[in-house]
Parts: C-alpha cells; sequence; structure tokens
C-alpha cells in the first residue's frame, strides 16, 4: 500500500515531505608542510600575592629572644624580644615585639614595643604601637593605637639616614700627646 522508498526518485526529501539537511562540507586537509605547532597550555588558576620564598614564620606560641636580620621577609604571629632588620615585617594580631624594627614594608597587626624604621609603615586597626615611627610613608587604620612620635623622613632629608642599612662605624681620629686642649666659655 504505503511505500516508503522510491528507489528512483534522487530528491531531498525524506518522504513526509520534510527535506534532508544538507551534509557538512568535509575539510580537505592541508598541505602537510612542517608547521611548529605551539604547546597548549591551560591557564593557571590564580595565586595570592606573590610571596618570596624566603619568608620566615615565628608561628603563635613561639617566644624568641635574640636579634633577627637578614634579606628576607618575616612573619611574626609569636613573641620576639630584640631587634628586626630584614626586607618585610609582618606582625600578626597575635605577634609581638618588643625592640627595634627596621624594614622596608612592615605592616602591624598585633604589639610593637620599641622604635620602628621603614619606608612604609601600615598600622591596621588591631595594632598596638608604643616608640618611635621614623618613615617615608605611613598608613595608620581608625582603631589603631599609637603612642609616640612619628617622623616622615624622604631620601633627601638628613634623617633619611636611619632609612638605609647601618652606617659603618668610624673609629675617632687618635689624639696627639702633645696637643694641648682649651675649653672656651660659652659666650
Amino acid at each position: 500500500m504505503f511505500n516508503k522508498n522510491k528507489p528512483l526518485d534522487n530528491s531531498t526529501s525524506s518522504g513526509l515531505g520534510i527535506p534532508t539537511p544538507p551534509e557538512p562540507a568535509k575539510p580537505t586537509p592541508a598541505p602537510a608542510a612542517p608547521i611548529a605547532a605551539a604547546p597548549v597550555r591551560t591557564p593557571e588558576p590564580p595565586r595570592p600575592a606573590a610571596r618570596s620564598s624566603s619568608l620566615s614564620t615565628l608561628s603563635a606560641g613561639v617566644k624568641y629572644e635574640g636579634n633577627i636580620s637578614g634579606a628576607g621577609e618575616l612573619q611574626v604571629d609569636g613573641s620576639l624580644k630584640g631587634d628586626i632588620r630584614v626586607v618585610r615585617v609582618v606582625i600578626g594580631e597575635g605577634g609581638a615585639v618588643e625592640g627595634t624594627v627596621h624594614a622596608d614594608i612592615l605592616e602591624v597587626r598585633g604589639r610593637v614595643s620599641g622604635a620602628i624604621v621603614a619606608k612604609q609603615v601600615k598600622l591596621f586597626a588591631t595594632s598596638r604601637v608604643e616608640g618611635d615611627i621614623t618613615q617615608e610613608q605611613l598608613s595608620i587604620e581608625q582603631g589603631a593605637w599609637f603612642q609616640g612620635r612619628c617622623t616622615q623622613a624622604k631620601r633627601d632629608t638628613p634623617g633619611a639616614n636611619m632609612l638605609e642599612g647601618p652606617a659603618p662605624a668610624e673609629k675617632p681620629a687618635p689624639a696627639k700627646a702633645d696637643a694641648k686642649v682649651e675649653a672656651k666659655p660659652a659666650a
């Protein structure tokens, strides 16, 4: 009765009056030329802010007594009694330092009792600083506690030598044995 296939019909219809979709054209292969294929790189997940691999940490609960110096970074979450001289110092909320801190960058969330000498100083709301600060840039968040004097030193000012490393110790000139020393009253 009904014949689905018509052997001699070359039309593009499927027999129900619906035309069949045309087949996609097959891509012609490109001539085989030695082309260096670029390696496929998968995107890397975003990393946190770049940190130096030379980060040292004094963990919470650790009490350290002595001076720390070097070219790296220091995270203080414990207690330190002594001086610090490194490139970057972060004092965590539970961290405490009793001594002088010399750094290029200093972030304080905990306590510092002593002088601070740094290029950039940031006192967060949880910080408590008791001592003088000598810096190029200072940022103090609302809620931070600071007791001391603050001196802004730029590279071209006389106090800027404090921002650099320690000056080499100069030996006083030897006094001559036969030299006379005269004291004159100030007028």
